[in-house]
């Protein structure tokens, strides 16, 4: 029996924007991102990813299923 490579990934994920009429939403691995503010100080905060919903699933244990190639294009893996 042949056997079939899935390619489709779970990423473990908090949702940090998720409104109903957006075709996306935003969602953050705990990595972080650093940016100037607008006094010129360098800050941290947590890097967004925002990901098509007709690309993912939203799973009831904290991750995301989606297709690998979505994964290594947002740089979630």
């Amino acid at each position: 029996m042949p056997s079939y490579k899935s390619d489709l990934v779970d990423i473990a994920c908090q949702v940090v924007r998720d409104d109903p009429d957006q075709k996306a939403i935003a969602v953050a691995d705990g990595t972080e991102e650093s940016y100037t503010d607008d006094h010129g100080v360098e800050r941290t905060r947590l890097k967004w990813f925002w990901l098509p919903r007709s690309q993912i699933q939203m799973n009831d244990n904290g991750t995301v299923t989606m297709p690998e190639w979505l994964a290594v294009d947002k740089g979630l893996v």
